[in-house]
């Protein structure tokens, strides 16, 4: 077997292996305080969005009834329409209607 000795580390080469790792933990610095900010954003929203629905109940509005609608309204008018059909023909056939 042929066995070589390691390679000695020079200065240079620590230096890019540490530059590099520098700019590594810099990026992922980034991206993480980047997704610290979308947090505090999405939670800023969501209150808003508790706002807003309190807003509307204090007017008189159920908003169980308007978080249905909402849902309703992300959805495809096609997928809504074969799942209000099915519903009606469960309905029927259970004496509902």
């Amino acid at each position: 077997m042929n066995k070589r000795a390691p390679m000695k580390e020079t200065a240079e080469d620590v230096e890019v292996k540490n530059n590099a790792y520098g700019v590594a933990a810099g990026e992922l610095k980034q991206f993480i305080e980047r997704f610290e900010r979308l947090e505090i954003e999405k939670k800023e929203i969501a209150d808003q969005q508790k706002e807003v629905m309190a807003e509307a109940k204090g007017r008189g509005y159920d908003t169980k009834v308007m978080r249905k609608v909402i849902a309703l309204r992300k959805r495809d008018p096609d997928d809504v329409a074969e799942e209000e059909a099915v519903l009606e023909m469960y309905k029927a056939a259970l004496g509902m209607d």
